[in-house]
């Protein structure tokens, strides 16, 4: 094998090799072997013909491009290896020449990975993040937990704010009545602003058995052309009023909405605890983010590659796609059921792809800078909770990672904890 690198740009450039004569037969024959039992000459049975009368009725030509992709994964590494170039993502190959009886010549356009300057990275000025749990939002959590176990009961006094009344209605515009304007045992709350403005403040103080008429217009943006802006009448009729009965914040509240606590005080600590839990892990997360963020920007990276981003984006879209598989939604379904496209999801995880190229970049120079590495207890640990995670078992996770892999990820983790557990908030 010869090998030359040409240059073209800071981060670009064409990696010349050649593969030997014999190597190419050699994959040629491999290539007839795969196809040979569909082959068929006349006078001759099917998977009966030889390569010999193969290549003399259609050419050695014919069978370049399977060859070509079984040579292509063991000698392109091979080449990139003996130019000593730190390749990023996926070349673009082109035949230079190929011709009978002599070594192929083969170029690779190729993307290098960009040289990275780093800046500040530890001890990076963070904002102050807001852990405190206010007895407010105790009291937010309780609420919201009245209004799951609150009953609808009926009422004979006239409907209020927060009440419910079960109504027929029909609309009229000119006096027609108009599509889409009517319904019957319509439950309503008043004051959800789920209805046209004005239209439930006319219903406050009805009571059952009564019969309203609502008037007033549609909002000029409403969708319906016909409708925009004009004024209507809703011929209503109340058939139930209801009122929110909500349960009284006392032990038996705290029982019915956990099982796991005796008393409303329990339920409140409890409360309080997850609010906490919740509140340190969003502030971590958000220390994090600038952190890094504060790390990317303090570096420099020359030249990012166009194609590191665009792989960037393609691994993404795979990741998020096998998860949707392992819930038992396929790509097609997926689209189907989101209405997008293929081209959708492509343009949201084009979204920052540039950004996380840079992050992983200058994580991977921390990690040379500070001989960060992975030992051996490192990666059982990191097997065990990929098999938590997964749930799968141990065995199973060592089957589809290799420990390289594994070693890779954990040093990155290393370099990004420099970056974050360091961080101060101010």
């Amino acid at each position: 094998m010869t090998v030359n690198f040409e240059k073209t740009a800071t981060n670009e450039g064409i990696l010349h090799f050649t593969i030997e004569h014999d190597k190419a037969l050699k994959a040629m024959k491999q290539a007839y072997k795969r196809i040979q039992k569909d082959v068929a000459l006349p006078g001759f049975r099917k998977g009966k013909v030889t390569y010999k009368m193969f290549t003399q009725m259609y050419g050695e030509a014919s069978l370049y491009e399977d060859a070509l992709n079984l040579l292509l994964p063991v000698e392109y590494p091979k080449a990139v290896e003996e130019a000593d170039v730190d390749v990023v993502a996926q070349p673009q190959i082109d035949i230079e020449d190929i011709q009978k009886g002599k070594d192929w010549k083969i170029a690779a356009k190729v993307a290098t990975k960009p040289a990275v300057k780093l800046g500040e990275y530890k001890d990076l000025e963070v904002s102050k993040q807001d852990r405190e749990v206010t007895d407010e939002e105790v009291d937010q959590r309780l609420a919201a937990a009245q209004s799951r176990l609150s009953e609808l009961v009926l009422k004979e006094e006239p409907a209020e704010k927060g009440d419910t009344v079960v109504i027929d209605y029909e609309g009229f515009k000119d006096g027609e009545a108009f599509e889409g304007g009517q319904a019957d045992n319509y439950s309503l709350e008043l004051g959800s602003d789920s209805f046209i403005p004005g239209f439930e403040d006319q219903l406050i103080g009805a009571k059952e058995g009564d019969e309203v008429e609502v008037k007033l217009s549609f909002p000029e943006d409403y969708p319906a052309e016909d409708l925009a802006g004009q004024p209507v009448v809703f011929q209503v009729k109340v058939h139930e009023v209801k009122e929110k009965e909500v349960p009284e914040l006392d032990d038996e509240f705290a029982k019915d909405v956990d099982d796991e606590v005796e008393t409303l005080d329990e339920l409140k600590a409890k409360y309080r605890k997850e609010l906490e839990e919740n509140k340190e892990a969003q502030a971590t997360e958000a220390v994090e983010e600038e952190a890094l963020r504060k790390a990317v920007e303090n570096a420099e990276i020359e030249d990012l590659p166009e194609a590191m981003v665009h792989e960037e984006v393609h691994r993404q879209m795979e990741h998020y796609l096998n998860e949707m598989q392992r819930q038992g939604i396929s790509p097609e379904l997926f689209y189907q059921i989101t209405g997008t496209s293929e081209e959708d999801l492509h343009k949201r995880f084009e979204e920052d792809a540039d950004v996380r190229v840079k992050t992983n970049l200058i994580l991977e120079q921390i990690v040379a800078d500070e001989n960060l590495e992975a030992n051996d207890e490192d990666v059982e640990n990191e097997i065990k909770s990929l098999a938590d995670t997964y749930n799968m078992e141990e065995d199973k996770v060592r089957e589809v990672v290799t420990k390289d892999m594994l070693q890779n990820d954990i040093a990155l983790k290393k370099a990004m904890d420099m970056i974050t557990k360091s961080a101060k908030e101010v």
